[in-house]
């Protein structure tokens, strides 16, 4: 599988000299779900800035499938790359739903009939179709996050850029953001790098995980591996998703031992299924 995206030796220092990213290097393979997990102040929101053209004096070099993006167009970067901002007022500007969806096509040259199109297909893909005409200002929070979605959605992006798209949610418009993004990146084939510093999520929705740490990479693997290093995680100012934190005391103050560590409901069940199965079996 090819990388769609790749830095290499990325660099970036604010103003007054701070340093934010300290020598990125990261392959992104095409159709992958990627999360990038750090605390506040380890450079993830910075990294996606830069992956979408917002923060331009980076030091060092970013590849969109195998091409330098100095040489890409910017209008054909940012069709390719499409960005769900954390806070959507930050996105969303038209009075109606569909006036604000339909601007990015519409930008793109489409006919009009295609912006319909892509407008409503868009907005079924969320669930919203029915708010195709509604003010923006009478939408929910959660509403107007998955208004942000159909409106990158309707560019048609190879690659999609989640800051922190579940933050401010309440438990249920969490599940619906983040099953819906999964879908899309399943069904659709659309590339996904999503920040957060909300952990559960990770091994239930997400293939691979980087651990960004003061401007570094310090853990990249799927859930499973990186979550097996408590001790980076701890250093991270982060923490094992709440099933792991679980399972890790029982084998350390309880001594109970397990085939790996269980991550989420559905591994933690069949672990403990197995584990009753033996005990059943030594009684009998």
């Amino acid at each position: 599988m090819i990388n769609i995206l790749e830095t290499r030796n990325l660099r970036f220092s604010y103003p007054d000299g701070l340093p934010a990213l300290q020598g990125i290097d990261l392959s992104v393979k095409k159709g992958e779900f990627l999360g990038i997990l750090g605390a506040n102040g380890s450079g993830k929101t910075t990294l996606l800035k830069i992956l979408n053209g917002l923060l331009k004096s980076a030091k060092g070099e970013i590849y969109l499938e195998e091409s330098n993006v100095r040489s890409i167009n910017r209008d054909t970067l940012f069709r390719k790359i499409c960005t769900m901002f954390q806070n959507p007022d930050d996105q969303l500007f038209a009075s109606t739903v569909r006036e604000d969806i339909a601007y990015g096509p519409a930008n793109m040259g489409l006919k009009k009939e295609d912006v319909r199109k892509r407008v409503e297909d868009a907005l079924l893909s969320v669930g919203m179709l029915e708010f195709a005409d509604k003010p923006i200002h009478n939408l929910s929070f959660g509403e107007k996050k998955r208004i942000c979605l159909a409106g990158v959605l309707a560019m048609g992006p190879d690659i999609m850029l989640l800051d922190e798209p579940t933050s401010c949610l309440d438990p249920m418009g969490v599940n619906s953001i983040m099953q819906n993004l999964k879908k899309l990146n399943k069904e659709n084939g659309i590339t996904m790098i999503m920040t957060t510093h909300s952990v559960d999520l990770v091994p239930v929705f997400i293939d691979r995980v980087v651990i960004l740490n003061k401007g570094h990479i310090t853990l990249d693997g799927n859930p499973e591996e990186v979550f097996s290093h408590a001790e980076a995680i701890t250093d991270a100012k982060l923490r094992l998703p709440h099933i792991g934190q679980l399972f890790e005391a029982l084998r350390n103050k309880d001594a109970l031992n397990f085939n790996g560590l269980p991550l989420t409901i559905g591994e933690a069940r069949e672990e403990i299924k197995n584990i009753l199965s033996d005990e059943l079996k030594i009684k009998t």
